[in-house]
């Protein structure tokens, strides 16, 4: 009865974790038409960085030097996909972003192929296919052109999938919280770079007084409440259920998108999304076996 309450519990923090990441996608698209993209992503992991770290305090005081500085090295690789999620919701709809940033779900095993010599399963090849045609539906136009918006996001998912792949590889055996709070500071330092770089600081570079409410939502809940969501959900749920619930959050992405107006939903754009999703539970839960793999944690 009890490990049935904690799973009942640990199912409802995962899913209240997909709300609060489909959210984010419009929270975003909102407070990027008052910010520049790479001051958003600065201060939103300058934030989320000490806010974790006071969640997890003791665990930070115990990190080695080497656990640090792999951890900033992942933060690298979460940057670049970061940025160009962002960059790509300035010219493409909250809900197509959360769609098309699920590629990477579908694309990790592909890329664990290119560092591990791992062949993908026939499962991963199906989902792939199935991928395809779910982005050709939602992104192509009738000239048979995709925006660059969706183009970018596309590529973001991508590299959210070598992301995944980084994690794997250098975060073996490591306190995840500790590896995500330095993956926030790497991430915030870079941003604050590359926004010093673009010219993106000039005077009154600070979000005006109205978008701090969408910045400290991407900071704290979306990025690291959801994190602490994720692995405290993780440890008292099974891996079909955690990739399910976890998976809606692109289906949060276009219900709250919709919801508010931001975009209109074809019925070729529903098979496409329907299509995508499909492809996500095929890759992660892998029908059929008997015991599904855990899911990589998903970084926000």
């Amino acid at each position: 009865m009890i490990k049935n309450r904690r799973k009942a519990l640990a199912n409802s923090i995962l899913l209240a974790a997909a709300i609060i990441w489909g959210a984010s996608f419009l929270i975003l698209k909102d407070a990027l038409e008052s910010v520049e993209p790479f001051v958003a992503i600065a201060i939103r992991y300058s934030v989320a960085a000490p806010a974790l770290a006071l969640a997890c305090f003791p665990r930070i005081r115990k990190a080695t030097r080497q656990g640090a500085l792999r951890g900033m090295a992942i933060g690298a690789m979460l940057f670049v996909p970061q940025a160009m999620q962002t960059y790509g919701l300035l010219d493409t709809t909250p809900g197509k972003s959360a769609f098309l940033t699920a590629l990477y779900v579908v694309f990790t095993p592909f890329v664990f192929w290119l560092v591990d010599r791992k062949r993908p399963d026939r499962y991963n090849v199906s989902a792939a296919l199935l991928l395809t045609v779910g982005v050709a539906l939602i992104s192509l136009s009738e000239a048979l052109t995709v925006g660059w918006g969706d183009a970018i996001t596309m590529l973001g998912g991508v590299l959210f999938a070598a992301h995944i792949v980084a994690i794997a590889k250098l975060g073996k055996g490591r306190d995840p919280f500790v590896l995500t709070t330095f993956q926030f500071v790497s991430c915030a330092g870079l941003s604050w770079l590359c926004a010093a770089a673009t010219g993106s600081l000039g005077a009154g570079f600070l979000p005006p007084a109205g978008a701090w409410p969408a910045i400290l939502y991407l900071a704290i809940p979306a990025s690291a409440g959801g994190m602490l969501f994720q692995i405290i959900g993780q440890q008292h749920t099974d891996p079909s259920s955690a990739s399910i619930l976890m998976g809606l959050e692109s289906v949060f992405g276009v219900i709250f998108s919709v919801a508010l107006g931001y975009e209109a939903v074809s019925a070729r754009m529903a098979l496409g999304f329907a299509a995508i999703f499909c492809a996500v539970l095929i890759s992660e839960l892998k029908p059929w076996r008997k015991r599904p793999a855990a899911p990589e944690p998903m970084i926000r």
